[in-house]
Order: structure tokens, then sequence, then C-alpha cells
């Protein structure tokens, strides 16, 4: 039995994300006894692809068309479907991401497969196939059984342990795939796409320093910026700072904003209200500054900071500096 487990690429380089997804896909299907195969859609160079039989895939189908260049969940969805039929996959695996929603869901309805998103862990597939999947905003979990022959899982990041230094040396190969279009695949197209000009990605970042109102202003955030770039770390905000323009809306993070799960995630005189907890719950890590040692966040941290955080914030900085 095949695992096809679709990834996702950003300027001709696999996310993160994605590599952690074919990890995971490379994980059941040694479960199952079969193999991982990729599905890549849109450029890339033969040698960035290859990188996925580092992280156990055999072999990666390649889709490139110039209609491709710009993500069409309906189009990458008829991809999808026919790579499955093609190659007689029974499981499918996408990151959790809007993009891997709206092919999983319109890849089941082709399929006639169950899908399951938000999940968490490996699935148990001695018996009936059974997933844990996060809900209620990931304040609790749901085992699911799923019945159909295909089964989609749709996987949150930070299910799979992926040690960089333990990856394997091979490489998988490279396959050119072309699929059959259809007029209603690009019933829906793309004109423009106006990128955020940040250095790192939210979603893809492995450290994350987030400001709350706590700093008083969009004048005092310099302090939290320089911690961020001595640590290599992207920038967040809660959403009454976005809301008062002190910080650009695409770094709200919270259950109406990004939803974020990195290694590391460091809230500075951010109160924690359930709001802002369900976006960054999924963070393996979380290091809360505030001077109010009864702010909510310091119950869902696993490190807590009771201090001034314009104080707290320069000595960090030169911390990590010197750790560099």
């Amino acid at each position: 039995m095949s695992v096809l487990i679709y990834i996702e690429l950003e300027n001709g380089s696999i996310k993160k994300t994605s590599l952690e997804t074919i990890a995971y896909g490379a994980k059941v299907a040694e479960k199952n006894g079969g193999k991982a195969i990729v599905l890549a859609i849109g450029n890339a160079d033969a040698s960035e692809l290859e990188k996925a039989g580092r992280y156990g895939a055999a072999k990666v189908l390649h889709a490139t068309d110039q209609r491709l260049e710009h993500e069409n969940s309906m189009a990458y969805a008829d991809i999808l479907v026919q790579a499955v039929q093609q190659e007689e996959s029974k499981v499918v695996i996408l990151p959790k991401s809007g993009l891997g929603d709206a092919m999983a869901a319109r890849a089941a309805a082709r399929l006639k497969a169950a899908v399951v998103s938000g999940v968490t862990q490996l699935p148990e597939t001695d018996g009936v196939f059974t997933v844990t999947r996060s809900v209620f905003s990931g304040k609790a979990f749901a085992t699911t059984q799923i019945h159909s022959e295909i089964k989609i899982l749709v996987v949150k990041k930070n299910v799979i342990e992926v040690d960089e230094n333990a990856v394997a040396t091979g490489n998988a190969e490279i396959v050119p795939f072309s699929p059959a279009f259809r007029g209603e695949d690009f019933k829906a197209t793309v004109i423009q796409v106006e990128k955020t000009n940040t250095e790192l990605s939210l979603t893809e970042a492995d450290i994350i320093v987030s400001g709350g109102r706590g700093m008083k202003g969009p004048e005092n955030w310099q302090p939290l910026v320089d911690f961020a770039h001595a640590l290599g770390a992207a920038t967040g905000c809660s959403k009454p700072v976005s809301d008062l323009d002190w910080r650009p809306h695409h770094e709200h993070i919270g259950q109406t904003g990004i939803k974020v799960a990195p290694n590391l995630y460091i809230a500075c005189g951010i109160s924690g209200a359930i709001q802002h907890l369900a976006g960054v719950n999924g963070s393996k890590c979380i290091v809360v500054i505030n001077k109010d040692p009864e702010a909510p966040f310091f119950k869902a941290a696993d490190y807590g900071i009771v201090g001034d955080i314009f104080e707290i914030l320069p000595r960090l900085t030169e911390a990590a500096k010197k750790l560099k």
C-alpha cells in the first residue's frame, strides 16, 4: 500500500512543515509495509525535490505548468486525485494549511474518501484505522475511526519529531507528472499575489517573539524586534495590538488570526486571552514575560518571567548574542 504525501513549495523550496509531513507519511507507510510517494506541484529544482528521500520518500511526482504558478485549490485538488488514482494510494496526507484543507475537502468528494483535519498523532492501524485530532481550537482531542477505503489526513505542525542530524542520506526518485486538466479547474484564477515583507513566515518559524498591549505603544517595539533578530525569530502580536495598528495585521496571532506551532513561543506583555491561546497552543514550548503575576497566560506557559519587559528584553537580547 502506497501513502501519497502532498508537499507545499515556496520560492522553489520545500516548506519546513512539508518536510515534517513527509516524515509523518513515511512512518505511516512503514507501519503498513508500503512506500511513501510525494506529490509536488510548482517550480522547484530536482536537487531540492530529491531531499524528500532523506525524510523517507521513495519517489516524487513533480507536476509543473505555467497555470500552476499560483496556488489554485481546484486545480491542485484535481492533480492530487489523479496522483492517488495512478499510485493506487489508500492513505493521502497533506500539511495543515488553508490550501491543504481546501485540497483535502475537494479530493475527498471526488475519491469518496473520509477526511480528517488537524491530526496530531500517528494513526493506529491495527484493526480499525484510528486517528487523533485537535478540536475546539486545540483545547481538546477527539479519537476518530475511518472506515472508508481511501483515507485523507491533514496533519498539524510538530506532530512528529524530525531530527535534522539523523535524516537519511538517500535521494528520492524524481518522476515528471503530467495530469489532465479540466476546464472547471481554472474557473477561479489568481490574478495577483501580495506577500508580506516579513523576513520569516510565522507558520514556518521555529521561534516566534510576540508582543501585546503591555508593550504600551508602537514606539516601544524595538526591544522586542532586537530580541527576535538575536534569536533568528519571527515577530507576532496579539489581536488588540493589530487592531490598534501598532503592528501590521499579518502579524496577528490567535483564533481569528494566524495559528502557529513553533518550537518556541515567547509572549511579551500578553495577558493570555483564550482567543490568543487558541492560536499558539500547538507550540512545543511557551515562555511568558509579564509584570502581572496573575496574568492567565502563566497557566499555559512552560516557563514564566515576572517583571518589566523593558528591563528583561535587553538582557535577554545580550544573552542571546553571547550564545551565538
